[in-house]
């Protein structure tokens, strides 16, 4: 703030004085080491907040980011130590295409934070009418959206990273260099999605979201016809050497030397080498620099054309995007919002207008439904991939359980992020909502059945694409189908309920609304929600199947586990998943429309 204030008066002209000789804007390194103290003092600030009003939360994220962290390398670790005794060269193959596939997601996906952050944030408004510099400005947001973008990188990619090298034996050299290898190759993608974001906002000010929409589409299309190109002609010969080399061979388009995925790769597996002397090892700890400076000279040439783009397109972009007129014509997704709200009686119709409601603000938030299509695009991809392995029915069944679970966490994430926070967000209009012929529950109702129908045909879809590829019996499918709907009712109601019982109609931000207790707490039920609900259905289910696979008395010889795997235990074990899901649902909404009767904004 002094450094602010010192500023501000340098620049007012002294009596008498010239305003052209006293006006005078600090220098780009000393603004560059402003905006960074401004950083380090709002991270030191968060810091300390969450130390002080939100230790639960952060324990939480610690414990199970460890035990994420911890899971997945132990996992990396067999897998590595299999495809090394198997056929070690495919690690190559396995790295060139896990990052190349990182690496269209981080463009993506900083370009999504980044224009939420650059054009839409108060802080933008704010920083716009400071005397700084465009490519400060962008510079200063645009760590925000690399942190925010490159973090579950970092959680991904650090586990495999360290357990290959745990595997190989590799020198330490090797995992001193794992930092300064992650972070030059998350700057070159994150640097791209940022040019994209500034050339689309200041020169295609129509065409932003169906451009954007194009390229979606587009990055979809291309990963089905790959993963079909790739896997069409996988036998029942899973597993072996020639299994890999057929699998991976056809991934070939990701070895291409141009890529920064393919420098990484190479550098890392570089600094891995093991050599037989210490010319051999010196050789390969160069090679592996050489790799290493060629993704910091490119990451710092993109930014300084970022940098260069951000002086002439960022206030641009900023006024054109400010100053947009809405077309006056019907959007060509209005005749859906029509059909919507003319379903059904009159007596729903209020309802009904709710909910279109926030669907049209779903739709106008890019940071929202842009994250919703990328996470559930990609575990489609990824469960359309699965049919590759050949299983007997009891794995693919705790395979197919395993999906349920990772689609019920994502989709608790986004209930979490944008459900919860509805009922808070209404808080500045409440008033308006409060003068219209409805009744309050009408409000709590709609945000459930936006949440849980918005949320069940992706859910259902992605769940039945996963058994339909693992080859499942249709029983297990049925089984999977109403775990799936009883997961997508709970966890609506847990988000819907929670917020309607704690809301914060003070607070602007979503982020900070889901990053309270109510949001923590509602993350944390709703988790243990999705383990009860797996764990129940799982455990009949697969006792059922390995039974027929391997014969009863290898599985369950007698007592109450041979009742469980039989039609009986299965039946039991779906009627409580559907009373589990009943109590999630009804009970948290009921507290929640108790305590928004009597609120009193």
């Amino acid at each position: 703030m002094s450094d602010h204030r010192a500023t501000t008066s340098a620049s007012l002209p002294p009596p008498g004085g010239s305003p052209a000789q006293s006006c005078r804007l600090l220098s780009i390194d000393a603004e560059s080491r402003l905006f960074l103290r401004l950083r380090a003092q709002v991270a030191w600030s968060s810091l300390r907040s969450m130390l002080s009003s939100a230790r639960l939360r952060l324990s939480l994220v610690a414990l199970l980011s460890a035990m994420f962290w911890g899971s997945l390398y132990g996992l990396f670790v067999e897998a590595f130590t299999f495809l090394d005794s198997l056929h070690a060269e495919v690690i190559s193959l396995l790295f060139n295409a896990f990052f190349s596939s990182l690496m269209v997601m981080l463009v993506f996906s900083t370009g999504i934070l980044l224009y939420s952050g650059l054009y839409c944030s108060p802080e933008s408004r704010l920083l716009m009418t400071l005397p700084a510099r465009e490519e400060s400005i962008f510079e200063h947001k645009f760590q925000e959206a690399m942190w925010f973008a490159s973090w579950g990188f970092i959680l991904l990619g650090s586990p495999m990273l360290v357990a290959y090298g745990v595997v190989r034996h590799s020198p330490w050299t090797y995992f001193a260099l794992l930092l300064p290898f992650m972070v030059s190759f998350v700057v070159i993608p994150s640097t791209v999605g940022s040019i994209c974001c500034m050339a689309m906002v200041a020169w295609m000010p129509r065409l932003r979201v169906h451009a954007l929409s194009a390229c979606l589409l587009a990055m979809c299309g291309f990963g089905l016809w790959l993963a079909w190109s790739a896997l069409s002609s996988v036998k029942a010969d899973s597993m072996s050497a020639a299994w890999f080399e057929q699998t991976f061979g056809r991934l070939a388009i990701t070895e291409q030397k141009l890529l920064p995925s393919w420098w990484l790769s190479s550098g890392l597996i570089e600094a891995a080498r093991v050599g037989t002397n210490a010319k051999e090892r010196w050789a390969a700890l160069g090679e592996a620099v050489s790799f290493l400076a060629l993704l910091v000279a490119n990451g710092m040439l993109l930014q300084l054309v970022a940098g260069w783009l951000a002086t002439r397109a960022y206030r641009l972009g900023y006024s054109e995007l400010v100053g947009e007129v809405p077309a006056r014509r019907q959007r060509p997704i209005g005749w859906f919002d029509q059909m919507l709200m003319n379903a059904g009686s009159a007596a729903g119709r209020r309802l009904r207008l709710l909910v279109v409601k926030d669907l049209r603000l779903f739709r106008r938030d890019i940071s929202q439904w842009s994250q919703f299509v990328i996470f559930f695009g990609l575990l489609g991809l990824y469960f359309f991939n699965a049919r590759s392995f050949n299983y007997n029915n009891a794995y693919a069944s705790m395979i197919g359980f395993l999906n349920l679970a990772v689609v019920g966490l994502i989709l608790s994430t986004f209930t979490t992020r944008f459900v919860f926070p509805m009922i808070s967000l209404e808080g500045r209009r409440f008033w308006i909502l409060g003068l219209l012929p409805l009744h309050r529950d009408h409000i709590v109702w709609s945000k459930f059945l936006f949440s849980f129908l918005g949320g069940l045909l992706p859910c259902c879809g992605l769940v039945l694409l996963s058994d339909v590829m693992l080859g499942l019996p249709r029983r297990a499918i049925v089984i999977h189908e109403i775990c799936c709907v009883m997961l997508c009712m709970g966890l609506s109601g847990i988000a819907v309920g929670l917020g309607a019982k704690m809301p914060d109609l003070r607070e602007s931000s979503p982020a900070k609304i889901s990053s309270g207790f109510g949001g923590t707490l509602s993350l944390v039920v709703s988790s243990l929600f999705i383990m009860l609900v797996v764990v129940t259905a799982a455990l009949p289910t697969h006792l059922f199947l390995a039974s027929h696979a391997f014969g009863s008395d290898a599985v369950a010889p007698g007592g109450w586990l041979a009742w469980a795997g039989s039609t009986q235990g299965i039946a039991t074990s779906l009627s409580a998943v559907v009373v589990l899901g009943l109590l999630a649902t009804f009970v948290p909404l009921v507290l929640g429309l108790r305590a928004f009767r009597q609120l009193e904004p």
